[in-house]
C-alpha cells in the first residue's frame, strides 16, 4: 500500500483534556495539570501505555518544549472565600480542588474564609497524590482542618478485603456534611464518569435523609434545587 493511501487511512490524534490543578494566583504564568500514566496489560499480555500521558512522563523538566494547548472553561466554577464547600474527588479528580485551596490559601489572609471539607479516595498510600499538601492544610487551623469547621478525609480502596470508596467516608462523616449543607455549603464533585457521580449523588440523598429526618424522595429534590441554584457542580471524565 502507497504511503499517501497509509496516511488517510490512519485516524487524527484526539486532544487530551487535563483538568488544570495549579491557582493562577498561586502560579502567575503557569498551568499544572496531574496526568495518571496510563499503562496496562492487555488479554494478549501485551503491554500498552498512553500514548501522551507517556510522553509527558518522559520529558526532561530541564529541557523546554514547545506543545500545542488548548484552554477551555470547565465545569466547576470559582466559589467566593465566604462560600462553605464540600468537595469529592477521588484519583485525579482532586487535581481541580488543589487549585481551589490553593486560590483559598491566599483569599484568606485574615483566617476568616469558610470551611472546606475534602473527601478523596485511591487505591493505596502508593497513590496518595498531593499527601504532603493536603495534610499541611489539615493541620494547625489550615483550610482543611476539623479546627476550623472543614475537614480533609481519605478512602483507601484496596486496603481491605471489602473495596471501601468515598461515598463510604461521606457516609461515615454524614452529620458534618448535613451541618455545611444547612450552613449554605456548595457541593463540587470531580473524577471519574462510570459509577462514581451517581454513587455520590446517591450517598448525599441517604446523609440528607436520614439527617434531616425526610423521605428519599424529598432529599432527591433538595439536590435538584441545589443543582439550579448553582451549588452542585459536577466534572466528570471517562
Amino acid at each position: 500500500m502507497p504511503f499517501e493511501w497509509l496516511v488517510q487511512l490512519v485516524p487524527p490524534l484526539k486532544r487530551r483534556a487535563f483538568s488544570i490543578s495549579s491557582s493562577p494566583s498561586a502560579h502567575p504564568n503557569q498551568v499544572h495539570l496531574t496526568v495518571n500514566i496510563v499503562k496496562c496489560t492487555t488479554p494478549f499480555k501485551r503491554e500498552r501505555c498512553g500514548l501522551c500521558s507517556m510522553w509527558l512522563a518522559q520529558l526532561d523538566p530541564q529541557q523546554s518544549v514547545s506543545i500545542p494547548a488548548w484552554f477551555h472553561k470547565g465545569s466547576l466554577p470559582s466559589s467566593p472565600p465566604e462560600l462553605p464547600l464540600i468537595l469529592i474527588g477521588p484519583g485525579t479528580g482532586c487535581a481541580p480542588f488543589h487549585g481551589f485551596v490553593e486560590e483559598r490559601a491566599i483569599e484568606d489572609v485574615s483566617g476568616s474564609a469558610a470551611p472546606m471539607i475534602f473527601f478523596f479516595g485511591c487505591r493505596n498510600e502508593n497513590d496518595f497524590l498531593y499527601k504532603d499538601f493536603w495534610l499541611s492544610h489539615a493541620q494547625d487551623r489550615g483550610l482543611l482542618s476539623e479546627a476550623r469547621g472543614g475537614g480533609f478525609f481519605v478512602a483507601f480502596s484496596r486496603n481491605q478485603p471489602q473495596k471501601f470508596y468515598v461515598q463510604h467516608k461521606m457516609r461515615e462523616h454524614s452529620q458534618r456534611i448535613w451541618e455545611l449543607l444547612s450552613e449554605g455549603a456548595a457541593i463540587y464533585v470531580a473524577g471519574s464518569s462510570t459509577k462514581m457521580p451517581s454513587d455520590v449523588m446517591s450517598a448525599l440523598e441517604e446523609i440528607i435523609s436520614k439527617e434531616a429526618g425526610v423521605p428519599r424522595e424529598a432529599a432527591t429534590i433538595w439536590l435538584r434545587r441545589l443543582e439550579k441554584e448553582g451549588r452542585y457542580h459536577v466534572e466528570a471524565w471517562s
